[in-house]
């Protein structure tokens, strides 16, 4: 797990510059090679070949790497191929592999990776980056310049970027960027399952995609229900194994109250007696130790309780919003920068339930999915449930039948991509009047409606939508940023190769059973966990959001909305937010928060921006 860095036609940072940009990546060893017009910096936190023999950037015949991420599988791939490596490093593999099979070494890799390797004899660069996004990839490209990132911060920290407003405000509805969009100008993530080839004599560039999950989802497997949970303990079983052997430091696993991080301590258990767990605890929300304890206690597990009091969050607030590079609005990225900071002390990495959501259908939205394609909604309905939404009081309360009653009205009367977005992240749905300009949201569109066309029901196509909307641009980065920011790798296992085949293949009766979410990983978890894991409803970290807007956020809130340089005036009525600060806005208390913690989050990444932008020209 590291950090990357390259630059092609831009001066050399110098190295007191570096060095110091993503430490928090690559706290090991920061170093710097440049070859023809390209400058390689790499950030290092070692973990598999700890010697300096495995630092990069790393050559073979032509070829220069550098790489982020963990290969796991790779050892078996130097049987396979016959490598004959002179380290241990899953870097070595990945060069001599791509001297064999160029491009198709890819469709050989179990792992997460943002990868750069130069040919030098033929003045190639090639950009690829892994199946699910787990590892982030940024290129900037203008002219004859070119840069990429591990982390979008970086590339404004080293380059005079313009701010992109068109993505700012498809950002209110979204809640983060989408797929290749990011807030610059010029700017672009790498999509996941994508590579890149840039041709340094013409500059010509070119995106190919070498994984997409809509065709796995079109692919139905025919398996009975128990040889599919046969089959799930099988590859669940070899993804645990290879990210526990895949490293020369202990591998520890968070530890919640819920069936994913149980089923990843119970199968990690079997390779690793004692393995350290931790569970988190925290004021005024559910406490999922009691449960985590539970399990801890059935695999004998070391068991380190995390108690998080948020008596410094009004203090770190901006710092862990600023890590982001971006406005984020997952305010779930609070404690998971806590859990993070404190299983540091303790490990390097990390396992996570990651994806187990998307791939085998987690959430309770999906249930109504799989009787009803709202997707397909006839217009008469809309109009109907529009009605009747205005007649029906607000839901407050999260967790009521009233409140998923509510949403499900809300629901009905969408169309289109907003149907999508009110049944997700549901921000400033229904709010667009109040906006200068209506967001665009092209692209989203375009998936939303490529899904819609190519794939038969409802919940297989919100769920193609949730792996490319909310795991790719909101889970992932959250968990990179969150563990990255403290030196931490994560590992999900739930994300290997063969699971993510199997997942987007699985029959989706085995995955909503009536009003049963995850239904395939419950009849496997109650096999092996203790009774009251798998009997509970799905659970994240319940976020106060509501109680911090009204209470801990309330000062910094007041402060970025009254200022005179506030940045939504660009894009929002400024009456209409003052209104929703003083609650005169009809709306529920958990929408009003969503929707003033997206504008605290847009503020606290401009006040940085703007920060970053004076410095850049110190830096080269």
């Amino acid at each position: 797990m590291c950090g990357i860095l390259g630059t092609i036609n831009i001066d050399r940072l110098r190295k007191e510059s570096y060095k110091n940009l993503m430490i928090h990546r690559g706290p090991d060893a920061q170093l710097h090679l440049e070859i023809d017009n390209i400058n390689f910096y790499h950030y290092r936190l070692a973990i598999q070949d700890l010697s300096d023999q495995a630092n990069q950037p790393m050559n073979y015949n032509e070829y220069t790497i550098i790489f982020n991420g963990e290969i796991y599988n790779h050892h078996e791939l130097r049987k396979k191929f016959n490598l004959k490596c002179h380290t241990s490093s899953d870097t070595e593999t990945i060069l001599q592999l791509y001297h064999l099979l160029g491009e198709e070494m890819l469709n050989e890799f179990d792992g997460m990776f943002a990868v750069a390797i130069y040919n030098k004899k033929k003045e190639k660069l090639f950009l690829a980056r892994d199946r699910a996004g787990e590892k982030p990839l940024y290129f900037f490209k203008k002219d004859k310049k070119f840069a990429f990132a591990s982390e979008l911060i970086a590339l404004n920290t080293i380059l005079s970027l313009e701010i992109n407003h068109s993505v700012i405000n498809d950002y209110f509805f979204i809640g983060s960027q989408f797929q290749a969009n990011t807030v610059y100008k010029n700017v672009f993530e790498l999509k996941n399952g994508t590579f890149l080839t840039i041709d340094l004599k013409s500059f010509e560039i070119r995106e190919n995609t070498w994984w997409h999950v809509i065709d796995g989802f079109k692919k139905k497997a025919d398996l009975s229900f128990e040889s599919a949970k046969v089959e799930f303990s099988k590859l669940f079983d070899i993804s645990i194994k290879r990210r526990l052997e895949s490293s020369d430091l202990e591998v520890g696993t968070f530890l919640s109250g819920g069936i994913d991080s149980g089923l990843v301590t119970a199968f990690a258990s079997k390779y690793n007696k004692n393995i350290k767990t931790f569970t988190v605890a925290f004021e005024g929300a559910y406490n999922e130790a009691p449960l985590a304890e539970k399990v801890a206690k059935k695999f004998n597990t070391t068991l380190t309780k995390i108690d998080i009091n948020f008596s410094n969050l009004k203090n770190d607030l901006e710092k862990i919003i600023i890590n982001y590079g971006e406005p984020f609005m997952d305010s779930s990225a609070i404690p998971s920068y806590y859990v993070s900071q404190e299983a540091k002390k303790h490990v390097t990495v990390i396992l996570n339930g990651d994806g187990a959501d998307e791939l085998f259908g987690g959430y309770r939205r999906y249930v109504p999915f799989m009787k009803y394609d709202f997707f397909q909604n006839p217009k008469f309905i809309q109009v109907f449930c529009r009605i009747i939404l205005k007649l029906l009081p607000n839901a407050n309360n999260k967790k009521s039948s009233y409140n998923y009653f509510h949403r499900l009205l809300s629901l009905s009367s969408q169309n289109g991509i907003n149907t999508y977005l009110s049944a997700t992240v549901d921000v400033f749905t229904n709010f667009e009047k109040y906006f200068h300009k209506q967001p665009e949201l092209r692209e989203i569109t375009f998936l939303f409606n490529r899904i819609n066309n190519e794939l038969d029901s409802g919940v297989d196509k919100i769920m193609c939508m949730d792996f490319l909307t909310l795991l790719f641009g909101d889970l992932l980065v959250k968990m990179d940023i969150a563990t990255m920011a403290n030196s931490l790798e994560g590992r999900s296992p739930f994300l290997s190769k063969e699971l993510l085949d199997f997942g987007i293949s699985l029959d989706t009766k085995y995955k909503i059973n009536g009003k049963i979410t995850k239904h395939l990983l419950r009849s496997v978890a109650k096999d092996i966990l203790p009774i009251e894991i798998f009997s509970q409803p799905k659970r994240g970290f319940e976020i106060p959001l509501k109680n911090w807007i009204n209470n801990d956020f309330k000062d910094i809130t007041n402060d970025y909305i009254y200022s005179n340089n506030a940045f939504y005036k660009d894009f929002v009525d400024e009456t209409f937010i003052k209104n929703l600060l003083s609650n005169k806005v009809n709306v529920s208390q958990e929408k009003r928060a969503k929707m003033l913690y997206n504008i605290l989050c847009l503020e606290i990444w401009y006040k940085n921006h703007k920060q970053n932008s004076l410095i850049t020209s110190n830096l080269n």
